[in-house]
């Protein structure tokens, strides 16, 4: 099979990923990915295409993640994870484009505008 290389973007986090055949092991940034995403609902969305796919023992995954916070960047790598398994499996597709795994999430953070306190939040108007 070799090594397949998926890029998975949510917000300003970029994820890389090797997918290849082995045992389940998934590494992060060179760290266990139980270490690197500590709480348990990070660690099922990174999880989430492979259990759907019923490939979560079948391959190991190696991440270069970087830019954004936690969140942003364990859906990058859950993006990136589930393009490659649509690449190892056609039928893969069918699965995981219901969900909106294959999606990118258009959404990004709304600038700061002039005489605002931030983007949408205003100064306060006092009348005297």
């Amino acid at each position: 099979m070799g090594v397949i290389h998926k890029i998975g973007r949510r917000k300003c986090a970029v994820a890389r990923v090797y997918v290849s055949e082995g045992t389940g092991k998934i590494t992060v940034n060179k760290k266990e990915f139980t270490t690197y995403f500590p709480t348990a609902t990070l660690q099922y969305k990174v999880m989430q295409p492979m259990s759907m796919t019923e490939n979560a023992t079948n391959f190991d995954v190696k991440v270069n993640v970087y830019g954004g916070g936690t969140t942003g960047q364990a859906e990058a790598v859950r993006m990136a994870i589930a393009r490659a398994m649509c690449e190892v499996e056609v039928e893969n597709r069918a699965i995981l484009k219901p969900e909106g795994l294959l999606t990118r999430d258009p959404r990004m953070v709304e600038r700061k505008k002039f005489g605002q306190k931030k983007a949408r939040k205003r100064f306060q108007f006092s009348k005297r």
